[in-house]
């Protein structure tokens, strides 16, 4: 008899969670403090380190797109960092946080032992991001009008346009390639992820270099690369799926996936609003940089801080990831304390590198301007700029943790409007208050904006802090127990 058809599940799912508290607090109490933080440490690494792999790989992929189209010509450079910066930005952002939702349903069902409905839900996933990245598609179709009401040259828009409308087939493999991710992090299914994501940046090099240097392509065949070795990955990793990779949570298609899109979309959008919102907030800086006095070299620092803040990023996002996954993988087990416990472990692990982060940034800001440029006003800048650098470095490694733990409990609403209030109430007009009207140039700026993440940091910190764990643990009880009870129904 399979687990949708068991009358008595729901009592089993509560006997489990109460089974699972108990051995946990047995656990506890007979082992000492320092084994825990290993133990817990190690399961988060499992996670955050094949995530962290996984992400610099993919991040890569675009950046070696651009330096082959630095070799074409500077306007070919121009479009395509454009393209992939402001319109890619948006949507992989977006999508990327819409996928997070996947994470809380997914973790909390395999913490309950409910292995079937994790293969419903990322159906339920891959339609909701399907229909949300149609609905995206206009900012591709549109992309040369919309940049030049940005300021663009005609030049620029128009050729980026043409690139735009060549990376759509980039943009709809979001949507899959995302869920699936998310629905094997929460297996622990993470090696499969890394090899197939290393794999793909070494064919992404070859294929580059085959249709830069050998097939001369140009700029079109530039963006067919990336669009090629986005669907390399989401064809990997599905393979890996339905090929056996995952028996118990993979168990074919299923018209369940058609039951509850409308919650399933709400939790979906907030997610997606609240990764949006973080991931466009420091691009503010560059944007209004380019109205500054001597614009050029500040958008040349910027450019190269806000390079380095992205490539540290893959790492706090990593345990980001790994935190969703650990707080919803106990929350669906029953088990409060290993949720509270597996929190305060992420956060201080993550803070921890965001230590030695903000050290080296301090230590040798000209060494790390040197690896983008050689001009010295350029690097003379970028050192002016590392002290704000180095904080906000350090501050980036503790919110998204604390975002993980909103993630893996549900909260994805509630953060949404944290994120709206502490970056675009406070920390935007901040920034502008102090940049241009007490006349602090694009320091102020970015330390008003830098406010923003210290005010949003504290209210996150302050809810989790405050969190009553056990009343998670009964949500995720009651939320399993109707999924449950709805696919008995639909299965009889």
């Amino acid at each position: 008899m399979g687990l949708a058809e068991d009358d008595n599940q729901p009592l089993l799912i509560s006997s489990s969670a109460a089974a699972a508290e108990e051995v946990y607090e047995q656990e506890s109490n007979g082992g000492n403090l320092i084994r825990r933080i290993l133990l817990e440490s190690k399961k988060t690494w499992h996670i955050a380190g094949p995530s962290i792999f996984t992400r610099i790989a993919l991040f890569s992929l675009t950046v070696i797109t651009q330096s082959f189209a630095g070799h074409l010509s500077d306007l070919d450079l121009a479009a395509i960092s454009i393209v992939t910066t402001v319109i890619i930005g948006i949507t992989f952002g977006f999508l990327l946080g819409m996928a997070s939702a996947l994470e809380t349903l997914c973790g909390q069902a395999y913490g309950a032992k409910q292995y079937h409905m994790l293969g419903i839900y990322m159906q339920r996933s891959w339609v909701v991001l399907f229909f949300s990245s149609i609905l995206l598609v206009p900012l591709f179709l549109f992309a040369t009008p919309i940049l030049e009401f940005t300021g663009q040259s005609m030049e620029v828009a128009e050729l980026s346009g043409v690139v735009a409308l060549w990376l759509i087939p980039m943009h709809l493999s979001f949507g899959f390639q995302f869920t699936l991710v998310r629905f094997l992090q929460c297996q622990l299914k993470t090696a499969v992820i890394a090899w197939v994501s290393g794999v793909v940046l070494a064919l992404h090099v070859f294929v580059s270099w085959l249709f830069v240097y050998k097939l001369r392509v140009g700029i079109v065949g530039t963006a067919i690369t990336l669009d090629f070795s986005w669907w390399v990955s989401v064809l990997g990793l599905f393979g890996f799926v339905v090929c056996g990779g995952c028996p118990h949570s993979w168990t074919g298609f299923s018209n369940q996936a058609f039951v509850g899109l409308w919650e399933f979309f709400k939790l979906s959008v907030a997610s997606g609003v609240m990764l949006l919102l973080e991931n466009f907030y420091f691009r503010v800086l560059i944007i209004v940089a380019g109205k500054m006095q001597n614009a050029e070299v500040a958008l040349d620092a910027l450019s190269i801080c806000v390079t380095i803040l992205a490539w540290e990023s893959m790492i706090p996002l990593g345990f980001f990831a790994a935190t969703g996954v650990r707080v919803a993988n106990e929350l669906g087990a029953g088990n409060a304390e290993g949720a509270k416990f597996a929190s305060i472990v992420c956060v201080f692990t993550s803070l921890l590198v965001g230590i030695l982060f903000w050290v080296l940034i301090l230590a040798i800001p000209d060494k790390l301007a040197m690896i983008f440029t050689s001009t010295t006003s350029v690097i003379t800048m970028v050192e002016q700029l590392s002290v704000l650098l180095s904080f906000t470095v350090l501050l980036n490694c503790i919110q998204p943790v604390l975002s993980g733990v909103a993630v893996g409990s549900g909260w994805q609403v509630l953060v949404a409007f944290v994120n709206v209030g502490s970056y675009y109430i406070v920390g935007v007009p901040l920034g502008l208050v102090m940049g241009w009207f007490l006349d602090f140039g694009i320091e102020g700026i970015w330390c008003g904006m830098i406010s923003g993440t210290v005010v949003q940091t504290l209210i996150l910190t302050f809810i989790t802090v405050r969190c009553k764990w056990e009343k998670q643990v009964q949500k995720a009880r009651v939320h399993t127990n109707n999924e449950v009870a709805t696919n008995r129904l639909l299965a009889s």
